[in-house]
């Protein structure tokens, strides 16, 4: 039997309009982050007011991200979303406006940078399990992850470069005010689509039980600690290859900088991207026979020698082959963490456990840059190069360690309605 492809996917009823809906919204984030720090630093000409300021827009971001995702899980998109994606336009517009021009209040514009991250719509783990309810087929949903992932890295890639053209042309607050534009139409344009008024995972309320159903503790606590042991795996993954990442986007800028060719870091930028997109679409264009309990540690483990390998690159130009290696595993990995993370939920907290990956992505992403700034002052660049490489490494040992436990234990199951499903069981 011949493999679905990427056009299989694609032309799955509503797909297209409601993956273009998601993208268009999750531009907002590719665009949000350069314009804020431009209009920040003009506005206040304080580079430490921007810096506070973007730390806690990203920390509210990414810790809340969980708690706004069971909200969509318990209340359904249509209602949870458009509140979220309103106040967050609405206070990106109100730091367009402040930033319009300089001379603003650096407290006011840390409080709004503030309250803006904690209502960020949480737009790509929605997307996620809504690919979840649309693709039964556990093939089809590969194929979306893979496809999602990547189109989520090139918009991070295009965003930044949207931002600062509107900088240049206009103002940074420009770009704060299209961010404000881009989540508000991209929400209300996938909250509007059929695929979402008539999703089954996404509940509009919280469940209820059947009249005359007694109460069973017990088996809720076994599906938390389920849930919680099937997310382990994909979370702590997930944040080995965002300190990677996170080191390897400062090491390079080092690396540059001792060779005199500062230009080369956008090359270096580039073949990571394009090595991560090159990846993703192979990766997922394949069917593996590997269970991805397997698959997720092997991939963090091949980025990590990749890193390690980098930092040994004679020259600039070996080192850009090099990143462009590392990039191959990156989106696959993710993929693989985001289908663990389906698999380990149930169709109430799908969305929640989306959430929890990203939000371990991204701390990742920030402890990763901020110990390697410590340690590159004083240690010799490939060393620190090696030094980054060890949380995919170490991750990737534990997560095998922890695929090799007797299917039936709770921390190796996945999360049913009905209790301890043994991983590689169909899903209900």
């Amino acid at each position: 039997m011949s493999s679905p492809s990427y056009i299989a996917v694609l032309r799955t009823p509503h797909a297209c309009r409601l993956f273009g809906a998601a993208l268009l919204g999750r531009l907002s984030y590719g665009t949000v982050f350069l314009s804020l720090v431009l209009a920040f630093t003009g506005a206040t000409g304080s580079y430490a007011v921007a810096g506070v300021a973007m730390a806690l827009f990203g920390l509210t971001s990414a810790a809340l991200s969980p708690l706004r995702a069971g909200l969509i899980d318990r209340y359904g998109p249509r209602r949870a979303l458009p509140p979220m994606a309103l106040g967050y336009a609405l206070l990106l517009a109100a730091l367009a406006a402040a930033t319009w021009r300089p001379g603003a209040s650096g407290v006011a514009l840390v409080a709004l940078a503030v309250a803006a991250g904690a209502c960020a719509p949480p737009l790509g783990p929605v997307m996620r399990t809504l690919w979840s309810d649309l693709l039964p087929d556990r093939r089809l949903l590969q194929r979306a992850y893979s496809l999602d992932t990547v189109a989520e890295e090139l918009l991070f890639v295009a965003g930044p470069l949207l931002a600062g053209l509107l900088a240049v042309l206009a103002t940074p607050a420009a770009g704060v005010a299209l961010s404000a534009a881009l989540v508000l139409s991209g929400t209300f344009a996938l909250v509007s689509s059929p695929a979402v008024r008539t999703a089954r995972t996404l509940r509009t309320g919280p469940p209820h039980a059947e009249p005359g159903t007694p109460p069973a503790p017990v088996s809720s606590r076994r599906r938390w600690l389920s849930g919680v042991g099937g997310l382990i795996q994909p979370v702590m993954v997930s944040a080995g290859v965002g300190m990677c990442l996170g080191a390897l986007g400062l090491l390079m800028v080092v690396f540059a900088e001792r060779h005199h060719q500062i230009a080369a870091v956008a090359w270096a930028e580039a073949a990571l991207s394009a090595g991560s997109a090159v990846g993703g679409l192979v990766y997922g264009a394949r069917s593996w026979r590997v269970s991805g309990q397997v698959r997720l540690p092997v991939l963090a483990a091949a980025l990590g020698l990749a890193l390690a390998a980098a930092g040994f690159s004679p020259n600039l130009y070996v080192l850009v082959a090099a990143v462009g290696v590392a990039g191959l595993f990156v989106a696959p990995a993710l993929t693989t963490a985001y289908l663990l993370a389906d698999e380990s939920a149930t169709p109430r907290n799908r969305t929640r456990a989306s959430a929890w990956v990203n939000t371990a992505f991204n701390a990742g992403t920030s402890g990763g840059t901020a110990v390697v700034g410590l340690l590159v002052g004083s240690l010799p660049l490939p060393l620190c190069f090696v030094i980054a490489a060890v949380p995919a490494l170490l991750s990737a040992a534990t997560a095998l360690g922890r695929s090799r436990r007797p299917a039936g234990s709770p921390a190796g199951g996945l999360l049913s309605e009905t209790g301890v499903v043994p991983e590689g069981s169909g899903r209900p």
